[in-house]
């Protein structure tokens, strides 16, 4: 044994890693084998990205390529020309300082069918735009008021407005959910086969069709929206951020393998168990890598750096393993670089912290007690990190 991992470690030195042999699940970090992280700023021919235009023009664009290739599926580019309509209306009953409206977003000029339900609560005193967050719900709109992992009397109480869609209005969860879904019905719309991309893109083409509303709602700051996700709804938001610039602040709550966490690092949730469990969710290029994480030409601190320079929020619970918190953390360090390139400072340690003590900078993260979940503690820390960014104090 001692022998073998002499061997293993030899290897690793030279780029090598290894992966968990198919069926097992690890959640022993002392099992966890070395690896080593393809370096974000390390361009295709070689040579070490030095100047911001480097980046812009060449680095940034092949990394997103690599993604779109290989593990989210393409995400299409063709423009369409939303319309809306506000259905309801009014001030909550129960609180006269918030306003409730629910817009629905059609996203087809013939098929009235093809559509987005917004839900907004706003400020009802703001007398300038709201900046808000934004963010798909798991259950539909109508829960959203009773959904704790919504507190939106404490968002509105810091200024903040709230929007929020069920992700279903899309694409629903499930293997068959892409035939009734936009990657059927808007097929020859966007010019894009449902085969070439997967539920978690077109939940963030979604994202992005809602911030065409959010511009044109006079109600709301377009410059000042945050895009939040939780567990698959993060991994959706994260990829909606490094491919839609106009999000100003982007927060990954424990979206673990395929979001935030490193696929390397075996532990926790891999590659195969999304994709045997959900193998609509990415592009079919994606399960190549079941078995195979050291040969995907890409790690997920480096879509975290498809998000430089904008704010950058990564959280993590200590009880949510499956997520793999150190996982987490280790990619929001390792998109640092890319970060510091632009000037800004990221998580400022490779420690991972103490529960409920967040770290970083531009790059934030914290770990807090419990379960895989977003909390009250969750949202107050993301309300600090929005009013600090956006210097709302």
């Amino acid at each position: 044994m001692i022998r073998l991992m002499i061997i293993l470690f030899f290897l690793a030195g030279y780029g090598i890693s290894y992966c968990q042999p198919p069926g097992g699940t690890n959640l022993d970090e002392s099992k966890v084998l070395p690896y080593r992280l393809p370096d974000p700023l390390l361009m295709a021919n070689g040579q070490k990205v030095s100047t911001l235009r480097q980046w812009r023009t060449v680095q940034r664009p092949w990394l997103y390529h690599l993604f779109e290739e290989n593990v989210y599926g393409r995400y299409p580019t063709q423009k369409i020309r939303i319309r809306w309509t506000t259905l309801e209306s009014g001030k909550l009953a129960e609180d006269t300082n918030i306003l409730r409206r629910l817009v629905r977003i059609w996203l087809s000029p013939a098929d009235t069918t093809v559509f987005i339900d917004l839900l907004l609560f706003l400020p009802a005193k703001a007398g300038n735009p709201a900046p808000l967050f934004l963010g798909y719900n798991f259950k539909g709109n109508r829960f959203v008021p009773d959904d704790p992992a919504w507190p939106v009397h404490e968002i509105i109480s810091h200024g903040f407005g709230v929007a929020t869609a069920w992700n279903g209005d899309i694409e629903q969860d499930n293997r068959d959910g892409w035939k009734a879904g936009i990657r059927s019905r808007l097929r020859e719309a966007l010019k894009i086969e449902p085969e070439e991309w997967g539920a978690l893109g077109a939940w963030a083409w979604g994202l992005s069709r809602i911030m065409d509303y959010l511009e044109q709602d006079r109600s709301v700051d377009s410059r000042k929206i945050a895009l939040l996700g939780h567990s698959r709804l993060g991994k959706a938001a994260l990829w909606a951020g490094a491919s839609d610039s106009r999000f100003s602040i982007i927060i990954s709550n424990e979206s673990g393998e395929g979001g935030a966490a490193l696929s390397r690092r075996i532990y926790g949730e891999t590659i195969r168990n999304l994709n045997d469990q959900f193998p609509y969710w990415f592009a079919p290029a994606y399960k190549k890598y079941n078995d195979h994480a050291d040969s995907l030409p890409v790690d997920q601190h480096e879509l975290l750096s498809l998000i430089a320079p904008r704010p950058l929020y990564v959280a993590s619970a200590e009880e949510d393993r499956w997520s793999d918190p150190k996982g987490e953390f280790t990619s929001a360090v390792q998109a640092g670089p890319v970060y510091a390139l632009f000037g800004k400072k990221g998580i400022g340690t490779e420690s991972l912290p103490p529960l409920h003590q967040p770290v970083g900078e531009t790059i934030r993260y914290h770990i807090r007690a419990g379960k895989h979940g977003i909390l009250l503690y969750d949202w107050q820390q993301y309300l600090s990190f929005a009013e600090q960014e956006w210097k709302l104090y």
